[in-house]
């Protein structure tokens, strides 16, 4: 056991190699998720994930529907005064 540590103490290609791989692998996922092949494929772990939901009830992979009211806050505000004038101008009329 001590030796093994030793030798990745000693030899730490295995700590390059790593990085390597995990910058080429991300990459490639900000790459293939606007193909059709990665839409596809990010639909079907989506559907997976919705069967898990329905089937078991994890709800920990449930979607918030606000989410992205926290990505955007801008659009969001914007959204909110839309809607507060739209329906001002309607109880007026």
């Amino acid at each position: 056991m001590w030796d093994m540590i030793e030798r990745m103490a000693d030899d730490r290609l295995w700590i390059y190699t790593a990085l390597a791989g995990s910058l080429f692998g991300a990459a490639f996922l900000a790459w293939f998720q606007g193909t059709r092949m990665g839409i596809w494929a990010y639909g079907i772990f989506d559907d997976v994930l919705n069967f898990l939901v329905e089937r078991w009830g994890w709800t920990w992979f449930k979607k918030d529907p606000n989410v992205w009211r926290k990505k955007y806050p801008h659009i969001t505000k914007k959204l909110d005064e839309v809607d507060k004038r739209i329906s001002k101008l309607e109880n007026d009329n």
